[in-house]
């Protein structure tokens, strides 16, 4: 499996910004997941609790991701981030 260069997941987090239309929450929780795991590794600390929901599913997102390295996490970002180019240039033709 090869891995992105620095360069090209430093133009996927670039991209991401420019998307012209915004992805789903579930899409947005795994981007950052992804994201969270490439540039820190595995979650640690406690999971947010009580009312503040948004930050516990951050959490629970890249806490599901524990184990995958920071290579392979960059992969999938730079891939995941190319399919919703795709779908946001696709969706801007029509």
């Amino acid at each position: 499996m090869s891995f992105p260069s620095q360069s090209a997941f430093e133009q996927a987090q670039n991209d991401v910004q420019a998307l012209t239309h915004k992805p789903s929450n579930d899409v947005l929780l795994k981007l950052y997941a992804l994201y969270k795991q490439a540039t820190q590794g595995d979650a640690t600390g406690d999971r947010p609790g009580g009312f503040n929901f948004v930050a516990a599913a951050k959490y629970d997102a890249w806490k599901a991701l524990m184990g995958q390295s920071q290579a392979e996490a960059q992969t999938e970002y730079v891939a995941l981030v190319q399919q919703l180019k795709g779908q946001s240039e696709s969706s801007a033709q029509k």
